[in-house]
């Protein structure tokens, strides 16, 4: 079974990212094609699936550094909220916990 734990060592985010996109264009292809272009097999569904949340958990690690690079550069707490589609109270909480838990 691919599991994302499997495939997270193997992938940066741009190769997860480019392999769920093949794998995506396919299966979006054979929807429109059924009789023409093949689809995924059970495998690559499941790798498929398994990517999308290596690609969302790599990209997810570099958020709060983007964060404390958006408040260097002076970005309120309210612009940034509005940039992670959160209030600005939620977006100063989250990186406050990011902060603790890196000391």
């Amino acid at each position: 079974m691919t599991t994302p734990e499997e495939l997270e060592p193997l992938h940066t985010l741009v190769t997860a990212t480019a392999r769920y996109n093949d794998l995506r264009m396919r299966d979006a292809l054979a929807a429109m094609d059924p009789e023409g272009t093949p689809g995924l097999t059970r495998d690559e569904s499941l790798e498929m699936l398994a990517l999308s949340e290596v690609v969302i958990r790599k990209a997810g690690y570099g958020r709060q550094p983007m964060i404390r690079t958006a408040r260097g550069a002076g970005a309120s707490w309210s612009q940034i909220g509005a940039a992670v589609g959160s209030s600005k109270q939620a977006a100063w909480e989250a990186h406050q916990r990011w902060i603790d838990a890196q000391g």
